[in-house]
């Protein structure tokens, strides 16, 4: 036991080292941000950038032609990561193909989910990428993560839709050469016509960009390969790639491949000429979420924000800070409402209305999905009123919850994410983005990746805050309370839990 604590002592001495000789500047931000970016400085890679660099887009049109464009400057390497690729996505399907046949040099890479991408039927995504395959077999590298959450014996029983109730891939990142999407959305028509989602762009980030290349590939080295069929079939092939390994059992695997990537990162981040420039007015932490690895990154990294940006004098000598929220599956993990509920940051929350949630009107039991939600929402309210929290019990004052709902006719809400402004009546300085919903589900189940951005830059703050107010341009109150939520849907909140 003295050998095990006198190596963590000396674990926690070289992160600290490694923290002191990185020499994150931190005086250019806000002073409320100044701690915080040296705690999580500890433990997160951490990249600097130049403002003019970021580019925060706002509707799915715009996403969608800004992907087409990144595909098609592409030179080296092209590399996509999603839940899924949908299987009438022709004209995408169809810019990678001629990014493939002008640039002889260039390799794609695609990670999907396994199970969401496997679906039985003519519309299963990967029948959709075997032409991409065929016409271009050694430079198309297509992998599929399944989550090792489903043992082997209930992968055969369970119904293939119902599979994804035990975690999926669902990082969602898009990049080329030196350029990098960050989003929430999937690849499919929806999220790139109707449905509300967040995209931030970086471009001439190589550093970046190598970053999250190479955790894709990480993950792609503990995914099953799709490789085409022999002549006389029709039907996919997909392939373990390393028999030694079984994908069942890649827990502990994983965890320390994860760990050490990071731990890499941490360290090739440590010096001033890959950190510090006169001209980066950003700091950028990404975040790993995997908790069936036991990687809790963005955990951290929320409990650290609340620790650091929590007032620590009286809200009537200084202003109170203001925290936007928002999530198109809103059953916030137990950890961060707790948070919330003991802090006196303002909370500005937005979820999806019932009609908004992307499962609202399916068949069979995903139709009681935004029901659930609805039921998750109450219970976070009473919560909220037993704490003091709401309006009426701060006497309407600009320290209390709020929840709010996202509305728009024939569109459905997907956005996820954190603001925060250090008062009521200013830009935001910090936001969290990425792939997670900021739920139990990615807290335990899916394995994603987000990120911290803090800037100093007054046009990005601005454009902060217009994300912001693009996004709750369509609320209106939550009615949750008015709304019933059937015995047959609470029993099934019961007994799935934290799957939602």
């Amino acid at each position: 036991m003295s050998v095990l604590n006198a190596n963590r002592r000396c674990a926690a001495a070289l992160f600290k080292s490694i923290s002191f000789h990185r020499n994150i500047s931190t005086q250019h931000l806000h002073p409320c941000l100044r701690d915080l970016a040296s705690a999580l400085a500890v433990n997160q890679p951490c990249f600097s950038l130049s403002s003019k660099d970021v580019h925060i887009l706002h509707e799915p049109a715009h996403f969608y032609s800004r992907l087409l464009n990144v595909i098609r400057r592409a030179r080296r390497r092209i590399f996509l990561s999603s839940l899924y690729l949908g299987s009438e996505e022709r004209e995408l399907l169809d810019a990678l193909s001629s990014a493939l046949r002008e640039n002889p040099d260039l390799h794609v890479y695609l990670l999907l989910d396994y199970n969401r991408s496997t679906r039985p039927g003519p519309s299963s995504p990967v029948l959709a990428l075997l032409p991409l395959l065929r016409n271009h077999e050694n430079r198309v590298h297509v992998s599929l993560f399944c989550s090792p959450m489903l043992s082997r014996l209930a992968t055969s029983v369970v119904p293939p839709r119902f599979k994804e109730g035990w975690g999926t891939w669902h990082a969602k990142v898009y990049g080329s050469d030196d350029e990098v999407i960050v989003s929430g959305a999937n690849l499919n028509r929806s999220y790139f016509t109707n449905r509300k989602d967040r995209y931030l762009h970086f471009t001439s980030q190589p550093i970046l960009a190598d970053y999250c290349f190479s955790f894709l590939r990480l993950i792609s080295g503990f995914s099953y390969q799709l490789a085409l069929p022999d002549s006389a079939s029709t039907e996919p092939v997909i392939k373990w790639p390393n028999p030694s390994i079984n994908p069942w059992k890649i827990q502990p695997l994983v965890e320390r491949s994860l760990s050490n990537f990071q731990t890499r990162h941490l360290m090739s981040s440590a010096y001033p000429h890959a950190i510090e420039s006169s001209s980066n007015d950003v700091l950028l932490f990404p975040m790993i979420q995997g908790g069936q690895f036991n990687i809790r990154e963005e955990e951290r990294t929320v409990s650290l924000l609340f620790h650091h940006l929590a007032p620590q004098i009286s809200s009537s000598v200084v202003p109170t800070p203001l925290m936007n929220l928002t999530s198109g599956y809103f059953g916030l993990y137990r950890p961060y409402q707790d948070l919330i509920l003991k802090s006196s940051i303002g909370c500005d929350i937005l979820v999806a209305s019932p009609q908004a949630n992307g499962f609202y009107g399916s068949r069979g039991l995903s139709g009681l999905i935004p029901e659930g939600y609805t039921l998750l929402e109450q219970r976070f309210m009473r919560a909220v009123r037993a704490a003091g929290r709401d309006a009426s019990s701060k006497g309407g004052s600009s320290g209390a919850v709020r929840l709010s709902e996202w509305v728009r006719e024939g569109w459905t809400y997907h956005a996820k994410g954190i603001w925060f402004s250090p008062s009521q009546s200013s830009p935001p300085v910090l936001t969290l983005f990425g792939s997670t919903n900021l739920n139990s589900r990615s807290a335990n189940l899916d394995t994603e990746l987000s990120f911290v951005m803090l800037t100093s830059s007054e046009a990005l703050q601005k454009s902060f805050q217009a994300e912001v107010d693009g996004l709750w341009q369509c609320a209106v109150p939550w009615r949750g309370a008015e709304r019933h939520v059937r015995w047959r849907t609470r029993t099934i909140v019961g007994m799935v839990g934290g799957m939602l």
